[in-house]
């Protein structure tokens, strides 16, 4: 680049800012006794994490390593978007661990995954033969308010996670809000579903466009505008108090979020009552949405 910069051809000295470097995906590979390695193919799992040596009987000790033709642990993607889809194998990757970290790749985990992005095609597509939208799509609906909360918190917690490439937790908070659809399926909306799908767009490309034609959404999901997050839905209606006396807990209350301090202190006395029979109240600290201290002698 700076050859090119040199040239005159492009503007810029550096085009990056930082350089992150990502871990390695690793496999598993066996030790025998003597510590030396074992090829893949020649292990078998005799019982739940115990191994033996396919010829001669020996017990061998599954590790993490790096993949390698000898150690024949290498995995082909092919075989997994053959068996999983591309998306499976996008979402797995990203879905391992913090992106800077070495992760062993395991195939029983794939699966995993991949009932995930099954749980999002049944949001939209019913188990029914020959119908291809679920009757609550079709039109708008009142959405959910419980559901709906919970899809700004995923917004807004996906949307951090991407600028910080930490994609894990990202697939993580819309694993938990579609477990939460799935309870609630036949009170989703289809702005709520929409919203998702934008959101999970990035990281299942392939079964999110898909969905998008299905629910008759205009453009590619991959081109719509990202969801916005209202700030309201962001804030609990209640908050739970840690109860201190001279700093020591002695209880918790849950108040009603922005509750005056004078509520805050009469729940917070009650609750620790039998810690303050019998002494002075010198001092009433309240920290709003954290905890209420009594100082006391």
């Amino acid at each position: 680049h700076k050859v090119l910069f040199d040239l005159g051809v492009v503007s810029t000295t550096e085009p990056f800012q930082k350089l992150y470097n990502q871990g390695m995906i690793l496999s598993f590979a066996y030790q025998d006794a003597r510590g030396a390695t074992v090829a893949v193919d020649q292990a078998e799992e005799v019982a739940d994490g115990e191994f033996r040596h396919k010829d001669s009987g020996e017990p061998l000790t599954r590790v993490v390593a790096k993949m390698s033709k000898t150690l024949k642990n290498v995995v082909n993607p092919d075989d997994v978007i053959h068996n999983f889809g591309a998306d499976t194998l996008r979402l797995y990757e990203m879905y391992m661990g913090p992106l800077a970290d070495p992760k062993p790749w395991n195939t029983k985990d794939v699966a995993g995954v991949h009932r995930f992005l099954n749980r999002v095609w049944r949001l939209v597509v019913p188990k029914e033969e020959g119908v291809d939208l679920r009757p609550n799509l079709r039109t708008e609906q009142a959405a959910d308010p419980a559901l709906e909360r919970l899809l700004h918190r995923t917004v807004h917690k996906v949307t951090g996670d991407i600028d910080k490439l930490a994609f894990n937790t990202a697939i993580a908070a819309m694993i938990v809000w579609v477990n939460e659809a799935t309870k609630a399926q036949d009170a989703l909306s289809r702005s709520q579903i929409a919203r998702f799908l934008g959101v999970l767009n990035p990281f299942a490309p392939h079964l999110t466009e898909e969905l998008w034609s299905r629910l008759g959404l205009p453009g590619d999901a991959s081109l719509a505008v990202w969801p916005e997050v209202d700030p309201a839905q962001l804030v609990d209606d209640d908050v739970e108090l840690v109860v201190q006396v001279l700093g020591k807990l002695r209880g918790r209350i849950v108040v009603p979020n922005g509750s005056a301090d004078a509520d805050v202190l009469a729940a917070a006395r009650e609750a620790v009552a039998e810690h303050l029979t019998g002494k002075t109240i010198v001092k009433e600290i309240v920290v709003p949405g954290r905890l209420v201290n009594f100082v006391v002698k």
